[in-house]
């Protein structure tokens, strides 16, 4: 028999029940999911579309100079200001979940111009991911190096998100490829976090001396650091059980040997779960203010994971089918959270003006 957790602040109506578990600790608790926040309810101050008529919008990055630089899955990355300027990305595969996904600017941008993307492609006959890093400059692409390639790609199980860490490595979430097994295999990038220098080299204090910093990932879409420093991913479970984890060099998070509040000796379980009769399909995650607030495309929600210490204490959930799946969540540098719609990705219903960028001040969740 689980616990009831406390209930913060922030909605009233009980929705469902997410599960937590915690190593050594067969118990199930219960965190109740809230309503929280709904988009007809904010002022035009609080709440705008800054973007729309996009083609299934991935990953969201701001300049300096200003704007929002933009991937679509098909293949272009858009930077939106005053106009919106359009660039292919040579060699971008789209099929399935696969195509431009992930997309960061390194920490020294504003000196450097770097701009990393993660992306699928076609390499004799066989579907890969890689990374490749560009220095963007007055709108167009230059300097194209290769970061890291022969991630296993597919028609679904992509992962694809990127981002520097806070000392400053670029990490990378991998899915399984549709092939389960990989993400137990040490020698296979599927189904792992992976962990890089800026030019792609392999930092020594990796734990198995390879670009492997996590393993046992189904398809985990979001990363993000809270203010202690600690790596929170959220992951796509299968039939629900959809995953909040806390990552720790080295460790195998289980899939497809364990999943849900199952537990085995050597393998990480959740901090949180979705349970086996709601799915989230979580997507970006960023942290804000104690919270993880992360995408659901299924759930077509903005949910927000209210944490103390390394425990979720309150699950709420925001906007619930106003803007149908949802897929990055930004923090930008106005201090505005960002918020791509999918919807036009094959598995959504289409709503007038999409895909769209989203702004709302975080402050509308206190």
């Amino acid at each position: 028999m689980g616990v009831i957790l406390p209930l913060l602040v922030g909605g009233t109506a009980s929705l469902t029940v997410a599960q937590a578990v915690r190593p050594g600790h067969p118990a199930e608790a219960m965190v109740e999911t809230v309503e929280g926040r709904s988009a007809e309810e904010l002022r035009a101050s609080e709440f705008a579309v800054v973007a729309e008529g996009l083609e299934i919008p991935w990953e969201v990055a701001f300049p300096p100079e200003g704007g929002i630089l933009v991937t679509e899955r098909p293949g272009r990355l858009l930077h939106i200001n005053e106009t919106r300027e359009s660039l292919e990305i040579d060699g971008v595969h789209h099929t399935g979940e696969g195509g431009l996904l992930g997309l960061t600017l390194h920490p020294d941008f504003e000196d450097n111009r770097w701009l990393y993307l993660y992306f699928t492609s076609l390499t004799d006959g066989d579907l890969e991911n890689r990374v490749e890093r560009y220095r963007y400059q007055d709108g167009s692409l230059s300097e194209r190096q290769l970061i890291i390639e022969g991630i296993p790609g597919a028609r679904i199980h992509n992962g694809g998100r990127i981002a520097f860490g806070p000392e400053g490595y670029l990490y990378i979430t991998t899915g399984d490829a549709a092939d389960p097994q990989l993400s137990q295999e040490p020698d296979s990038f599927a189904g792992k976090i992976l962990r890089l220098r800026d030019d792609g080299s392999i930092p020594e204090d990796n734990p198995f001396g390879t670009a492997v910093y996590s393993y046992g990932h189904r398809n985990p879409q979001g990363i993000t650091w809270d203010d202690e420093g600690r790596l929170w991913s959220t992951e796509h479970g299968p039939v629900a059980r959809d995953e909040i984890n806390l990552i720790q060099p080295g460790v195998n998070y289980g899939w497809p040997v364990i999943t849900g509040s199952e537990t085995r000796e050597g393998m990480e379980p959740p901090v949180i779960h979705s349970g086996i009769d709601h799915t989230w399909a979580p997507a970006g995650v960023q942290y804000w203010d104690g919270s993880l607030f992360f995408a659901g495309l299924r759930g077509s929600a903005l949910y927000e994971a209210r944490l103390e210490g390394g425990e979720v204490v309150a699950l709420v959930r925001h906007f619930f089918n106003d803007f149908g799946r949802l897929r990055a969540v930004r923090l930008g540098p106005d201090g505005y959270l960002y918020i791509t719609t999918s919807n036009r990705d094959g598995r959504g219903r289409v709503h007038t003006g999409d895909d769209r960028i989203i702004r709302v001040n975080p402050d509308v969740f206190r």
